[in-house]
């Protein structure tokens, strides 16, 4: 397939990227990442055993969970919904293992269904006093897709290897990981497959990784830090490479009992190479100060952002002052209210994450976000019920959002907004949880874009809204129910000028895990259960009624 040229964008378009919501990624097969809870950290730290350390799929035990959901409002970017394709296969339940020489870590798994699914995952790891490693493969592939079988079949590789030292006054991590996913072009694919060449319409994807870092565990340490670095390089089918090394680094210092002394500062050097190669830099420092007493806190700071990029000609150093007051009015609920802003840092790693399809020769740019007025509550009601609610009004410079390519409308082009918007978004979610039996989360997200320059906010929803449910009905099955929906999706054909309303997205997942023995275990996932051939991208249905189900080995 020969390469399209880049052309300039006729119009600009604005992204909500900075909302607080988490993130909805659709997948190839018909499904949307489940939300993910936050475990509220501790200081201290153990090591824990080589499962917890990794987020691998854990066993389930007796003894009750006492973890309290942590809803936390970021500001991460507004995922579109990449076609991802990872079903949840759940935990076993492993009850009964206690009493039989402690849980197994170590796991094989091995399924299939439906679309020419195939399902392979291994875990395999060990951890002593002080040290903890693993290494963990997952593939999972659809020999057919939605539409017209093999050209639109996919696959996805995971190969990552863990280890963590833990001494007496440091923890040292380090990761290293290979991902390759295949996927095809295919939109609009009307002809017969034998009419179509499967060379011209794929794409692969291989992505290798390497990060390390290295933290303070010691309370009694005057200084506190953490300090991470990070290279990856990307690489595609065609000419399109991405080569990525940042480093993070935190630090907090105590000046009086109640006053503290903050640093963050972040370095990244990229190189990226499509029709031509540049270099694309930030860096970053961000000095605070906190202010702790009783049931008031407050946390004053102020960003200074150097960003440069050859291909854009930009070398320039803006500022951004940021504040934040939280109060404790009642026992158990925080009222906050803050105003800052911040860069926020695009990659084509970044953009590949949120729309796969994207065309060749994409602009990158950094979304600014210049003026964050927010404020709300969170809290919990016994031990139970957690709240919270956030209403943000932003202002947003480089809004970046995603629409069907000028030149060919199976792939997508990556568009920006030059002006100032401003966007309203009111964001609400609740939580039950009942020891380790059930756990239910209820969240909606809902937005409203003032755009300039645009005629819609093309590819962006006015409305979330997740449901996760997680039931343990006895010692030997567990499930997961969750339903999504995501509504006001528009995009535009410009070959045609047609503007597309998008039918919005019900998405209703289960998830069924039931132990046979100590070693051997049954699981089942069926997704899409309205069997709705639903659209997240213009011209690209998802599968609908799908499932996924197999065996798995602990050991």
């Amino acid at each position: 397939m020969k390469k399209v040229p880049s052309i300039k964008p006729l119009r600009l378009l604005v992204v909500a990227s900075c909302f607080s919501l988490p993130v909805l990624a659709q997948k190839q097969s018909g499904e949307i990442d489940s939300q993910t809870f936050e475990v509220e950290k501790k200081k201290k730290i153990e090591l824990p055993p080589a499962n917890r350390l990794y987020n691998k799929l854990q066993p389930f035990t007796s003894e009750e969970d006492n973890r309290k959901l942590n809803y936390e409002f970021r500001t991460p970017k507004l995922t579109l919904g990449t076609p991802k394709i990872t079903p949840t296969v759940l935990p076993v339940n492993g009850e009964n293992k206690e009493d039989e020489g402690g849980n197994l870590n170590n796991y094989v798994k091995v399924g299939g269904g439906n679309y020419g699914k195939i399902y392979g995952e291994t875990f395999i790891g060990n951890n002593t006093e002080d040290l903890a490693y693993d290494i963990h493969f997952k593939h999972l592939s659809n020999q057919t897709g939605p539409v017209d079988g093999q050209n639109s079949a996919n696959s996805e590789n995971r190969l990552k290897l863990n280890g963590q030292y833990i001494g007496n006054s440091f923890k040292l991590g380090g990761t290293a990981f290979y991902d390759r996913d295949n996927y095809y072009f295919y939109a609009n694919r009307s002809a017969p497959n034998a009419e179509i060449l499967k060379g011209n319409i794929r794409q692969t994807i291989n992505t290798f990784g390497v990060q390390v870092g290295l933290d303070n565990i010691d309370n009694n340490k005057f200084i506190d830090y953490s300090i991470k670095t990070s290279l990856y390089r990307l690489s595609d089918r065609y000419s399109a490479a991405e080569t990525d090394w940042g480093t993070n680094f935190s630090g907090s210092v105590p000046i009086t009992e109640n006053i503290f002394a903050l640093l963050n500062a972040d370095a990244y050097v990229s190189q990226r190479t499509d029709a031509e190669t540049f270099k694309r830099n930030l860096f970053s420092v961000k000095p605070a100060f906190k202010f702790s007493y009783d049931a008031f806190t407050v946390t004053a700071a102020f960003k200074a952002v150097n960003e440069t990029d050859d291909r854009l000609k930009i070398n320039r150093t803006v500022g951004f002052p940021q504040v934040e007051v939280d109060a404790v009015p009642l026992a158990g609920v925080h009222v906050f209210a803050g105003y800052g802003g911040d860069l926020n840092r695009n990659t084509l790693r970044s953009l590949l994450g949120e729309n796969r399809w994207l065309a060749p020769n994409v602009t990158i740019a950094n979304t600014e976000r210049s003026r964050d007025i927010y404020g709300g509550f969170k809290g919990e009601l016994g031990p139970s019920f957690q709240f919270e609610g956030k209403v943000s009004y932003a202002t947003f410079k480089n809004f970046y959002g995603f629409n069907n390519d000028w030149l060919d409308s199976t792939k997508f082009a990556v568009v920006y907004d030059a002006d100032y918007i401003k966007v309203l978004t009111v964001s609400a979610q609740v939580g039950y949880q009942y020891q380790n039996i059930v756990r239910s989360t209820l969240r909606g997200d809902f937005y409203d874009y003032n755009v300039k320059r645009l005629e819609a906010p093309w590819g962006r929803p006015r409305s979330t809204v997740t449901w996760n449910n997680s039931f343990v009905f006895s010692k030997k099955m567990f499930a997961t129910i969750d339903a999504y929906y995501i509504g006001g999706l528009k995009n535009k054909n410009f070959q045609t000028g047609t503007t597309h309303n998008l039918k919005p997205i019900v998405d209703l997942n289960l998830k069924i895990d039931y132990l046979l023995t100590r070693n051997f275990s049954a699981f089942a996932s069926i997704n899409n259960l309205l069997g709705k051939n639903y659209e997240r991208y213009l011209y690209y249905p998802q599968q609908g009624l799908n499932f996924l189900a197999g065996l798995s080995f602990q050991f």
